[in-house]
């Protein structure tokens, strides 16, 4: 049997093939459209007919999304700027974060009362829950969200204290 050569064979999948590409495009992060072109080129390039081409077309299917996520790991858009280790697109913008991090560091430290230890728990990596750093705190979990309220505006104050203000613009005044 010539697959390409029965037009109602070929009629007979092209839904199936639709519904099996819509179905596996979203996990593999690409158009419906795009896999089932991928499949028909497959089927173009295969040769022979496959023997059972219901089969056939859905484990093709499986295999191009497979292919199309391996290719979207690798991949990086043209035009997207790589990423230092700290989120810094460039070194000069990973000094200047490294410099807001040490000032703001140092504003935490200096911060009034329990606050450097719920500011630095709320910013720790292990990504704490309210439960946790009221544990970890000795203090109830009710009264974190008032106190860090009263810590970040405190932190804010200092901050606002230590970076010059920004000029006036235009016609302010």
């Amino acid at each position: 049997m010539d697959l390409l050569n029965d037009p109602d064979l070929l009629d007979q999948l092209g839904p199936l093939l639709s519904a099996e590409a819509a179905a596996e495009a979203p996990a593999a992060g690409v158009e419906a459209a795009d896999l089932e072109q991928a499949v028909w080129v497959r089927l173009l390039e295969s040769g022979p007919a496959p023997a059972e081409p219901v089969r056939w077309l859905r484990r093709a299917v499986r295999a191009e999304a497979r292919v199309a996520r391996r290719r979207a790991r690798r991949e990086v858009p043209y035009g997207r700027r790589t990423h230092l280790a700290d989120g810094a697109a460039e070194p000069e913008d990973a000094l200047m974060n490294g410099e807001e991090r040490k000032v703001i560091r140092s504003a935490v430290a200096r911060l009034p009362g329990r606050c450097p230890e719920l500011i630095g728990a709320l910013l720790s990596p292990r990504d704490l829950t309210y439960r946790e750093i009221a544990g970890e705190l000795g203090i109830s979990q009710g009264s974190l969200g008032p106190v860090r309220s009263r810590c970040l505006g405190c932190l804010r104050r200092m901050l606002a204290a230590e970076v010059a203000a920004p000029g006036l613009r235009g016609k302010e005044r």
